[in-house]
C-alpha cells in the first residue's frame, strides 16, 4: 500500500496510537474530532475504526469521518474495519425485507470509502479482491493463523481434522481437506423475524477418535457451533476446539461451548476475553502497519 496518513480511532487504539477523537453528547449524539484534518488534504488515507460492537453509532461515527475527509479533498480513502456489522443480511428471504448488507456497504461508498479493508466477510466466499454493492473490499482471511494456534495450544503439535460447521465458509478449511457440515435452518416463526433456529446439521466423515477443530468465521450467539459439537461428540471425537475470526460471543454461549471443550477463541477483530490471534501481522503482511501520525 503506498505511503499514506493514518487515521486511528480511540477503538483501534489497542493496535495503534488513537489520533482522532470521538466523544458522545448526554442524549447519544456522537463528536468526532479529526486533529490532523488539514495534513488530509490530497492525500491517501487509510482509517483505522471498529465497526463493533454499538454497530450503529460506530457507523454513524465513521461517516462523520468520512465526510470530513471529503470536504478537506482527501484523495483516495481506505477503510480498515476488522469486522463489518449487517454482514449476514445479504439475502432477501420474506417479501418486504431489506438485505442490508448492500445498504451499508452503498452507504459507505457513497460516503468517500474507497475500499474497505475487512477480515472473513460473512458475505464473500473467498480471500482477495471483491466488489459488493458499490463498495470495492480487500477481504483478508484469519484462517490460517487460527489453525496454527488451534494445533500449538489446543492439540500441542497432534494432527487434527478441520472443519466447518457450514458451508459457508468452507473456504476457511479448503487448504485443511474441505469438510463442512451442511446446515438447514428452520423458517422464521412468531415475531422472531431477526433470527432462525438451526433445522438440521449432517456431516458425511468420520471423526471417531480424532482431534477436531470447528472453525467459522463468526460465533454469534453460538448456535451453529453447538449443533455442531454435538454432532462431533456423538461421532466421539477425541478432542475438539472452536474458533472463529469475529468472536461477538452473545448471550453467555462461550459457558454453553464450554460445556463440550474448554478450547474457544477468536481473533481481535472483535475485543473480547476469548481472542488469542492478533489481527496486527495479517494487517502488517498488507502494508498497513506502523502508522503515520501527525
Amino acid at each position: 500500500m503506498p505511503k499514506a496518513i493514518h487515521l486511528i480511532s480511540p477503538n483501534f487504539s489497542d493496535i495503534f496510537s488513537p489520533n482522532i477523537e470521538i466523544g458522545q453528547f448526554p442524549d447519544g449524539d456522537i463528536h468526532v474530532r479529526v486533529p490532523p484534518i488539514l495534513e488530509c488534504r490530497g492525500q491517501d488515507v487509510v482509517i483505522f475504526h471498529r465497526l463493533y460492537p454499538r454497530q450503529n453509532t460506530s457507523l454513524m461515527g465513521l461517516f462523520l469521518i468520512l465526510d470530513s475527509l471529503k470536504e478537506i479533498g482527501a484523495k483516495h480513502v481506505t477503510v480498515v474495519a476488522p469486522y463489518l456489522p449487517y454482514s449476514r443480511q445479504d439475502k432477501k428471504k420474506l417479501n418486504g425485507e431489506v438485505a442490508s448488507a448492500f445498504v451499508v456497504c452503498n452507504m459507505l461508498a457513497r460516503a468517500g470509502c474507497d475500499k474497505l479493508i475487512t477480515f472473513d466477510c460473512h458475505f464473500l466466499n473467498k480471500e482477495g479482491p471483491a466488489e459488493f454493492g458499490e463498495l470495492k473490499i480487500e477481504n483478508i482471511s484469519m484462517g490460517k493463523a487460527l489453525v496454527e494456534y488451534a494445533k500449538a495450544t489446543a492439540f500441542l503439535g497432534e494432527p487434527c481434522e478441520v472443519i466447518t460447521p457450514d458451508m459457508g465458509a468452507n473456504y476457511l478449511v479448503k487448504e485443511h481437506g474441505g469438510k463442512s457440515y451442511s446446515k438447514v435452518r428452520k423458517e422464521y416463526e412468531g415475531d422472531k423475524i431477526a433470527y432462525r433456529d438451526v433445522g438440521q446439521m449432517d456431516g458425511d466423515f468420520d471423526v471417531k477418535d480424532k482431534n477436531v477443530l470447528l472453525l467459522d468465521d463468526m460465533i454469534s450467539t453460538g448456535a451453529t457451533m453447538i449443533c455442531a459439537l454435538e454432532k462431533l461428540t456423538e461421532g466421539r471425537a477425541k478432542k475438539i476446539c472452536c474458533a472463529a475470526t469475529h468472536g461477538l460471543f452473545l448471550y453467555n454461549c462461550v459457558d454453553k461451548i464450554k460445556k463440550f471443550t474448554p478450547y474457544v477463541f477468536s481473533s481481535d477483530s472483535i475485543i473480547n476475553d476469548n481472542a488469542k490471534v492478533s489481527i496486527k501481522e495479517k494487517l502488517a503482511d498488507f502494508g498497513v502497519s506502523q502508522p503515520t501520525l501527525f
